[in-house]
């Protein structure tokens, strides 16, 4: 039996349709989690870090077919997890705190770490969002100037101003006391 060309090409297009979502698949077991530790670092919520992680993977998707194989899809990943933190943040009311409910301590280092964690991360909340996307992005993430830059779509003079601003800012929020220990 022959298959005609059109049952040729579906045949083809399944095939590729199935490679793709392979490497999609592939893609989101090793970069989600880097991507849900970026998103907490931004947003201080866990359950809003998986939404945002869930959302930046499912934009990916949607153009996986233009960038699978063309595209650096880490430094995209970045991007579009980015876009959707300040998006969300738009959407969000100022008036809205995330807080979570701190467990018993089972001993006196783990609250301290607890602690020191959640002052870290409202100090961290304090900063405009792309002063915190610069600060997690350069210090957490540990990406050059000029990376941040083209993650962020600013110039890396920018990049350098913002996060010296920052720095500052949480210095002098955290205390000099807090540098110490």
């Amino acid at each position: 039996m022959t298959r005609g060309p059109f049952a040729r090409w579906t045949l083809a297009r399944r095939s590729q349709r199935a490679a793709q979502d392979e490497e999609f698949t592939a893609f989101v077991a090793t970069a989600a989690p880097r991507l849900r530790r970026v998103a907490y670092l931004m947003c201080g919520d866990w359950h809003l870090a998986q939404d945002l992680t869930q959302t930046t993977l499912a934009r990916m998707y949607a153009s996986w077919g233009r960038i699978w194989r063309h595209a650096n899809l880490e430094a995209y990943s970045r991007r579009v997890l980015m876009n959707a933190v300040f998006d969300q943040r738009k959407r969000r009311s100022n008036t809205e705190i995330v807080l979570a409910e701190l467990p018993e301590a089972a001993h006196a280092g783990a609250q301290a770490t607890t602690e020191l964690h959640v002052t870290l991360m409202t100090a961290l909340a304090t900063l405009p969002p792309r002063d915190q996307a610069i600060v997690v992005l350069r210090y957490w993430e540990d990406h050059s100037v000029q990376t941040v830059a083209e993650i962020l779509d600013l110039s890396a003079t920018m990049v350098t101003t913002r996060s010296a601003r920052a720095l500052t800012k949480l210095r002098v929020l955290l205390g000099d006391e807090f540098a110490l220990t």
